[in-house]
C-alpha cells in the first residue's frame, strides 16, 4: 500500500478516536458498536505502521553512524533484518477483510440422513457451539426448534450474539462450520454395537446490524400458532409463536421463543432478512466469478467437510487435513484449535491470491 493510502488510514483512526470520544456518538449504540469494530480492526494496523516506521528511522539512524563508528554496524543490521518480517506483517494486516466479521450470527442445525441418530448428532453439534459460545463470553439464544423423539433436534435455528466491539466477532470464528457434518459412533437406537454413519448440515448466515435486503410485506404470509415444548407439549396458552413464509423464495422461518407475538414476528422477519442477504451475496459472488466458499445446502454423508469418530477419538476437518484425537472436548466446546487451522488456511489463501 502506498504512503498516501496510509496516511489516508492514519487520517481515519484519528477521526475514529474522535468520534468514539463523543458522548453524543454513544446514544446510538449501533453506530457506537460500528465505530467501535472498525477502530479494533485499525488498531493493530496503526500500530504496525508506527513500528515500521520506527525501525525504518532507526535504521537509517544506525547506518549514519555506522559510517562514522564501526561499532554501530550491529545496531544496524539486526534493525535490517527486522523490517522484511515487519513488512510482511503489516501486508497481513492489510489484506482485504471480510466485513461481515465482527458480526453476530444465525445458526441453523438440521439432521439429514440417519433418522434419530442424525437429530441426536444435531444436539450434540448444537451443545458443542452453545458450550463454545458460552467459554467465550457470547450469548446464544435458540429462537425455533423441531424435536425429536429421543430428545435430538430435527432442525434447530439459534442467534449467537457478541457482546463486544472486537474487530473478529462471532461471524469470524464461525463462518467456517458451513456445510456437512459426519458422525460415525454406535448409536442409541443400535442393539448389535455396530458402527453407523449419519449426517448433520450446519447453515450460518452473519446478522447484520444495517439489513440492506428489502422486503416487500405482500410477500410474506405470516401464520400464528401456539408455542410448544418438548415432545409437543403446548408450553402458552395463545398463540404467540410465529411461523413467516417468505413467498418467492419459499424460506419458512419460525419463532416461538419470545414473550410475545409481536416480539416473535419482529424476531423472525430478522432472521429471514439476514438469510436474504447471505443469498443475494452468494448469487452475486457468481456472477463476479467471487471464489468465497459456499456451504453445502444438502445432508449428504459424502458431501462432508468434517468428520466426528467417537471409537477413536477423533476429528477430522477434511477441508485443512485437521486431525486431533480430543473429540470429547471439542464436543465440550474446544473447538479453537479446528477453527485456528481454517482461519490460517484462509490467511494463507488469501496471502497467495495477493502476491500473485
Amino acid at each position: 500500500m502506498d504512503s498516501s493510502s496510509l496516511r489516508g488510514l492514519r487520517d481515519e483512526y484519528a477521526e475514529l478516536e474522535k468520534q468514539l470520544a463523543d458522548p453524543a456518538v454513544h446514544a446510538d449504540q449501533s453506530r457506537a458498536r460500528k465505530l467501535g469494530r472498525r477502530y479494533a480492526q485499525l488498531t493493530p494496523v496503526i500500530k504496525a505502521i508506527g513500528e515500521l516506521d520506527a525501525t525504518r528511522e532507526d535504521l537509517t539512524a544506525a547506518r549514519e553512524l555506522a559510517a562514522e563508528d564501526p561499532a554501530f554496524a550491529t545496531e544496524a543490521q539486526e534493525l535490517a533484518d527486522r523490517v522484511p518480517a515487519l513488512e510482511e506483517r503489516l501486508s497481513e494486516l492489510l489484506l482485504p477483510r471480510d466485513p461481515y466479521d465482527g458480526s453476530d450470527v444465525v445458526m441453523e442445525i438440521k439432521s439429514g440422513e440417519g433418522g434419530e441418530e442424525s437429530a441426536l448428532f444435531a444436539g450434540d453439534l448444537l451443545r458443542m457451539y452453545l458450550r463454545y459460545a458460552e467459554r467465550h463470553g457470547w450469548k446464544a439464544e435458540v429462537l425455533d426448534a423441531v424435536d425429536s423423539d429421543l430428545g435430538g433436534y430435527k432442525d434447530v435455528t439459534v442467534s449467537i450474539k457478541s457482546k463486544g466491539t472486537d474487530a473478529d466477532g462471532v461471524w469470524a470464528r464461525f463462518k467456517y462450520e458451513g456445510g456437512v457434518h459426519r458422525v460415525q459412533r454406535v448409536p442409541a437406537t443400535e442393539s448389535q454395537g455396530r458402527i453407523h454413519t449419519s449426517a448433520a448440515g450446519v447453515l450460518i448466515y452473519p446478522e447484520p446490524e444495517d439489513v440492506e435486503v428489502e422486503i416487500d410485506p405482500n410477500d410474506l404470509r405470516i401464520d400464528v400458532f401456539r408455542s410448544s415444548g418438548p415432545g409437543g407439549q403446548s408450553v402458552n396458552t395463545t398463540d404467540s409463536a410465529v411461523r413467516v413464509t417468505h413467498l418467492p423464495t419459499g424460506i419458512v422461518v419460525s419463532c416461538q421463543n419470545e414473550k410475545s407475538q409481536i416480539q416473535n414476528r419482529a424476531r423472525a422477519i430478522q432472521v429471514l432478512q439476514a438469510r436474504l442477504q447471505a443469498i443475494a451475496e452468494e448469487e452475486a459472488a457468481s456472477k463476479a466469478a467471487d471464489a468465497r466458499r459456499s456451504q453445502v445446502r444438502t445432508v449428504d454423508r459424502s458431501e462432508r467437510v468434517r468428520t466426528y469418530n467417537f471409537p477413536e477419538n477423533r476429528i477430522s476437518d477434511h477441508r485443512v487435513n485437521f486431525k486431533a484425537y480430543n473429540l470429547d472436548q471439542v464436543l465440550d466446546g474446544e473447538l479453537d484449535a479446528v477453527l485456528d487451522a481454517l482461519a490460517d488456511a484462509d490467511r494463507q489463501e488469501r496471502l497467495a491470491t495477493a502476491a500473485s
